[in-house]
């Protein structure tokens, strides 16, 4: 009989032992999955490895999550699912990595190659559904071959700007077993190169030169800059330069709120009066107006990791492939001794700046502390913004009610930051409070929703308890996808406005309390920051239900900019 145990035979090894080597040496420490048949020795293989297997409701959540955990801990995150429906389910996390730029590996099943083309179950064509929305997808076609590819997997999420890859393993490729000294299984830190590039350095020495001229520079950081790890480095070059910086995505919190150099609500008006303007990390895509919201008089500079996203959409004045941290230390190191009184110069611009971000705060301010019930929006996000510590990681999920946090809530710490990128996704946040929770468990995590968002993958819920990872979730409930409903209302008219748009009066509150988390409902804003704290103290899994004025609408949202 075929021995089916590598424990008593130390010289075989199996493809799924042989994956869950290759994770180890990339320094993953958990999976995210959903089980099936096809994928099970992976499992058996993680066990032995010391690797965590989590378990999910939805294969959205486990590649959610994946991305989630890639974000926070800056190491490639993991997910594992079953073939066919299973990968397919996955699609959404993948592709949602793939524009925010989110190193991860989703593993897929596969039926046997002895069956190829035979219609085994769950038999679709994985790789290529997967190949363009990854930068790199492929077959496992032996199993000696199985930590190898998974490493080389791991090798192209880092060509470039960071992102996912995606390998399908057939079911007899990962249940097989081959001798040990077959099987190549690279070692860690032995097979992939440093990424960080200090870019080209006469480019640097030219943005040192427009930087030290410059009469009203402005900074964008991005993305990158918590991808790359360069916090330090933009603060230095921020402080040295007396540069005022604007933060968007994942760059959000490089500075905290108060630091004389953080900017918010100016930056419209700083894009559109600067004579030097640097981008850092961040693609002329709709958030920025295809860079069409920039001064046509500023001499632009791009930064970024994917030479194919300088001067895309826009031409610029000096484009620096690399490492957004090796190059801004670069650049301070280049105007040492250099700026003769320049950066003091510049105390003028500056509190031009502050006057604009003060006016925009004047206009809004009755907004933020409004006592009317239904609760408006700029009320409970400036509530959740009051709340939140320098340990707190905040997680947007949702449509306009995100898009009203993202003028108010200011993360106090960086990498404290993070809502789904580009792609827009709705359902990222309880996936990404597993991922961040797990990552950090030190760190307390709050997530606002959309209650349209949470309902795409609020089950994982459950999960949260199960694994005992309490976060203080919000849902600001309006019983509408409102993002949408606006737009409606503006294009038909509002006897057509509540198409395809309206939800249910969901009372999530006590969702969460039959699932075994905290709940409570909240209609005057007077209870939000009480309901907050009690949401904290209760050690548990918890959403407070907020209903929000359904007829209040944030000014992205109205200006419909998503769209231009």
């Amino acid at each position: 009989m075929p021995d089916d145990s590598s424990d008593t035979n130390p010289a075989l090894i199996s493809g799924g032992h042989l994956v869950a080597k290759a994770l180890k040496a990339e320094g993953v420490e958990v999976i995210y999955t959903l089980c099936g048949g096809h994928i099970i020795d992976i499992y058996d293989g993680c066990v032995d490895e010391g690797i965590e297997v989590v378990d999910v409701r939805h294969e959205q959540v486990a590649a959610h999550a994946a991305d989630g955990y890639a974000r926070i801990t800056g190491k490639p995150g993991c997910a594992v699912v079953t073939a066919g429906p299973g990968t397919t389910d996955a699609v959404t996390g993948v592709a949602n990595a793939f524009r925010a730029e989110s190193p991860m590996l989703l593993i897929g099943g596969q039926g046997a190659h002895s069956q190829h083309k035979m219609g085994s179950l769950q038999d679709l064509p994985h790789v290529d559904m997967m190949t363009p929305i990854t930068k790199f997808a492929a077959t496992v076609p032996d199993t000696a071959r199985a930590a190898d590819m998974v490493s080389m997997a791991f090798r192209e999420c880092y060509n470039g700007a960071p992102g996912p890859s995606f390998l399908e393993i057939p079911r007899d490729v990962l249940d097989a077993k081959v001798p040990v000294e077959k099987a190549r299984v690279p070692k860690e830190g032995q097979y992939r190169a440093s990424t960080r590039s200090a870019g080209d350095p006469e480019a640097v020495e030219k943005l040192a030169d427009l930087l030290v001229h410059a009469e009203k520079p402005a900074i964008l950081l991005g993305s990158q800059v918590w991808t790359t790890r360069a916090t330090d480095a933009a603060i230095e070059l921020v402080r040295t330069l007396n540069v005022p910086a604007y933060m968007n995505g994942a760059g959000r919190g490089t500075l905290p709120p108060g630091d004389p150099h953080h900017f918010q609500l100016s930056r419209r008006y700083a894009f559109s009066n600067a004579d030097v303007i640097v981008v850092v990390g961040t693609p002329f895509d709709f958030r920025m107006g295809y860079g069409k919201r920039l001064s046509p008089d500023a001499k632009v500079v791009q930064i970024d990791l994917d030479y194919r996203t300088v001067g895309k959409n826009r031409d610029i004045d000096l484009g620096i492939v690399g490492d957004a941290g090796r190059i801004l230390a670069s650049v301070t190191q280049a105007v040492s001794g250099r700026l003769n009184g320049g950066a003091v110069q510049r105390k003028a611009w500056l509190e031009e700046l502050r006057a604009a971000e003060q006016a925009a705060l004047d206009k809004r301010l009755p907004q933020l502390r409004s006592d009317a019930s239904p609760i408006h929006p700029y009320r409970l996000v400036s509530e959740i913004n009051d709340f939140l510590t320098e340990d707190s990681i905040y997680i947007g999920d949702g449509g306009d009610i995100v898009t009203f946090s993202g003028q108010v809530v200011q993360p106090k710490s960086p990498g404290h930051w993070m809502d789904p990128g580009p792609l827009g996704t709705l359902g990222v946040g309880v996936p990404f409070v597993l991922a961040a929770k797990q990552a950090r468990p030190d760190k307390e995590v709050v997530a606002l929703f959309g209650d349209g968002a949470f309902s795409l993958t609020g089950w994982d819920f459950e999960t949260l308890v199960r694994y005992n990872l309490p976060f203080v979730g919000i849902v600001g409930n309006n019983s509408s996808m409102n993002q949408i409903r606006y737009g409606q209302a503006q294009k038909y008219g509002v006897e057509r406005a509540r198409i395809g748009n309206t939800l249910g009066d969901v009372h999530y509150d006590k969702f969460a309390q039959m699932l075994g988390g905290y709940g409570e409902e909240v209609r005057d804003p007077a209870d939000i920051a009480p309901a907050l704290r009690r949401a904290r103290e209760s050690g548990l899994p918890s959403l407070i239900n907020v209903w929000v004025d359904p007829d209040a609408y944030a000014p992205g949202t109205m200006n419909q900019t998503m769209y231009k």
